[in-house]
């Protein structure tokens, strides 16, 4: 059978992760190939392990080189930037929580992965405080801020992720008296590399709703209602010094 290139590209990326590919069963069954196959694989599990430390440290070694594995079978990397590999490991560790029986791996799974995206973004222009002087009040009700595009943000209602995230990154046990409470996260990258810190309900509300394009009033009043103590004037200074914010836009 004649294949063109294209359909024996296809062939080739299903036989390295054993999917069926008959057009190449003289290929496949020759020994040389097992190799290249496994070593495609050691692959795909050496940059999962490597986005995912947190991950890692939670569940040990052998049971995260088993996991990554059978991911990567299922789903093979579409992007050479492999930094970008595992966007769906977080729902796969989800579904596997019968059998490793920690709720909060997903999502501390979603903060490495936030954390490869915020690393690998691209620089742009942000919010200063310079930038809000001579604002008036009027201004700034009609105005349109929006998160930068390495910016990463999370609140997690049913345990402490961001804690448990990390401790487990920074390879620190989790401390007997640390309180089990809703948490959030904030993640921006910068050429600096990635800083993170806590973000209140109110402050993911409020970057929820930039996101979404609402004016910085009715986005200030969106994280008010969930969060009535919201101080405003601290998680704005907050989100300035961790440059998540692009430069005010006007409608």
């Amino acid at each position: 059978m004649n294949l063109r290139l294209g359909q024996f590209q296809n062939a080739f990326i299903d036989a390295v992760y054993q999917r069926p590919a008959p057009e190449l069963a003289a290929l496949t069954a020759q020994p040389a190939f097992t190799v290249y196959r496994n070593t495609v694989l050691a692959g795909c599990v050496e940059a999962l392990r490597a986005n995912f430390p947190s991950v890692e440290t939670l569940v040990g070694r052998q049971w995260m080189h088993d996991a990554t594995a059978e991911y990567a079978r299922q789903s093979p990397p579409c992007d050479v930037r492999l930094i970008r590999y595992g966007a769906a490991f977080p729902a796969f560790l989800e579904a596997l929580q019968p059998v490793h029986g920690l709720c909060y791996l997903a999502d501390v799974a979603r903060l490495d992965y936030a954390w490869c995206e915020a690393f690998g973004a691209d620089d742009e222009p942000w919010l200063t405080l310079a930038d809000l002087a001579g604002m008036t009040a009027s201004d700034l009700e009609r105005s349109h801020l929006s998160p930068c595009s390495g910016v990463r943000w999370h609140w997690f209602d049913q345990h402490p992720a961001y804690s448990l995230w990390h401790h487990s990154r920074d390879g620190r046990a989790w401390p007997e008296d640390r309180p089990w409470v809703a948490e959030g996260a904030l993640l921006s990258g910068a050429r600096e590399g990635v800083v993170h810190q806590p973000l209140s309900l109110g402050g993911c509300t409020f970057l929820d709703a930039c996101a979404a394009g609402y004016t910085l009033d009715k986005a200030s009043q969106l994280a008010l209602h969930a969060q009535p103590d919201l101080d405003f004037s601290d998680l704005l200074g907050g989100l300035l010094n961790a440059r998540a914010l692009r430069p005010l836009a006007f409608a």
